[in-house]
């Protein structure tokens, strides 16, 4: 089941795995409350103290990973203030935040398939009411499967 490698990437000094593209992306969000402050803004929270609380850390963990997010561009900082109160900021996600979708919507699908015995607390649909699903295709729109794909050295 897994991606073949053709020739070249067999010769491991065309390719390093320290410039891996996966493992520089887990270094930027790759942990639990980094992947649960994407899943509520993707849900529509943009307040921090909702955030803390619908992702169940601390204010001082919701803080710092937030503070991370945003120096990474993948959310931004917007002033808003409420009639009477003083300013606060709300977090946007940006264009780099938002083409993380796929990801987070690849876990729930996974977690819904497999760690969910009673079935998904919850359906992605689109406006029309249909299903939303994440899968790997070409650009013909075909479905593939690991064993369909070749990994080639770009440099």
């Amino acid at each position: 089941m897994a991606m073949t490698l053709d020739g070249p990437l067999a010769d491991r000094d065309r390719w390093r795995a320290t410039r891996c593209s996966i493992g520089k992306a887990m270094d930027a969000i790759g942990n639990r409350t980094a992947v649960l402050l994407l899943r509520e803004a993707f849900y529509g929270t943009t307040r921090f103290h909702d955030f803390a609380t619908r992702v169940g850390v601390t204010e001082a963990s919701a803080a710092a990973r937030l503070r991370e997010l945003v120096e990474l561009g993948v959310f931004e900082k917007r002033p808003y203030q409420e009639p009477g109160q003083r300013t606060r900021h709300e977090y946007a996600l940006t264009e780099m935040g938002r083409d993380l979708l796929p990801i987070v919507l690849a876990l729930m699908q996974w977690g819904d398939r497999h760690l969910q015995g009673d079935g998904p607390p919850l359906r992605v649909v689109d406006t029309t009411g249909s299903p939303v699903r994440v899968q790997v295709a070409n650009d013909r729109g075909d479905d593939l499967s690991a064993e369909d794909l070749v990994v080639q050295v770009n440099r």
